[in-house]
């Protein structure tokens, strides 16, 4: 009898040690996302194919853009959403030409549940009122959106970050759009490039910036285009991130641009892993 007890003390004991372990070792990263832009050669090529192994490196959130085919890449909004659900993702947003059907573009993505429509790209100003245009014009954007049932952001780049007689074109648009209407994502290597720290602009504008591009430069980038792995980069992400998270950011997208000595669809597994430990 005492050694049959022993034996099940043991065996429990085993058993709550690999509990313990397994609760430590499986503590779940908070979903995070990729722009398919990041393999936009890919997704050209067999965008199927691509997304079958971005749902197996661990990615739940897709942000599309418009390629050829549109941001449902040829198939209809309901088409693509189902092929995404199969596969445990979800379509939370895409950039898009807002110029163009944006309405239409709108109500196709609030019927299958996407979060966001994002304006990729306004292109460097010569004066400060482009900014206050463009944030009228972000507005009407954000209205159209809330109409059905999704929100409008915008993206930025460094140049938004330049000044013009002290006055820097992001702060105008922060500004000058409706809080209810209107959200930035903000890609953090931009920001970066401005010389700006992203967490200090995310403080000063609390919860508007509730998506992000997570995005790396090398070390020793020579040009605005450096971008690399996630953990080989000069930007301390897990440092950011766990900042961020605090300061409203709720859809960290991770998104790269350059590559060397390795491919798009074996950085983006890479990247996968960085995150499943950066972003608790």
């Amino acid at each position: 009898m005492q050694r049959r007890t022993f034996l099940q003390q043991t065996a429990l004991a085993a058993t709550g040690l690999l509990l313990a372990n397994h609760a430590s070792a499986g503590k779940v990263s908070k979903p995070f996302g990729i722009q398919l832009y990041s393999l936009k050669e890919d997704m050209a090529a067999n965008p199927w194919q691509t997304l079958d192994a971005v749902a197996k490196m661990g990615y739940t959130q897709i942000e599309s853009f418009e390629g050829a085919n549109g941001m449902f890449w040829g198939k209809t909004n309901k088409e693509f959403a189902q092929y995404l659900q199969e596969r445990n993702m979800q379509l939370i947003s895409s950039h898009c030409d807002i110029h163009k059907d944006f309405e239409t573009k709108a109500a196709m993505a609030g019927e299958i549940g996407v979060k966001y429509l994002i304006c990729p790209w306004k292109g460097p100003q010569t004066s400060i009122d482009a900014f206050k245009r463009f944030a009228e014009e972000f507005n009407r954007c954000g209205e159209i959106c809330r109409k059905n049932g999704l929100r409008f952001a915008y993206h930025n780049h460094d140049y938004s970050f330049v000044p013009f007689d002290g006055v820097m074109g992001q702060d105008v648009m922060m500004v000058n759009t409706d809080a209810a209407l209107v959200d930035f994502e903000m890609d953090m290597y931009w920001v970066v490039t401005a010389g700006l720290d992203p967490i200090e602009y995310m403080t000063r504008y609390k919860d508007r910036f509730p998506l992000a591009h997570i995005k790396n430069r090398t070390p020793k980038a020579t040009s605005n285009f450096d971008s690399c792995n996630l953990k080989t980069g000069s930007i301390d992400y897990a440092k950011v991130l766990l900042a961020a998270k605090k300061l409203g950011l709720k859809y960290a997208i991770v998104e790269q641009e350059k590559y060397e000595g390795t491919t798009p669809l074996t950085s983006a597994a890479d990247n996968a892993e960085f995150m499943k430990t950066a972003w608790r």
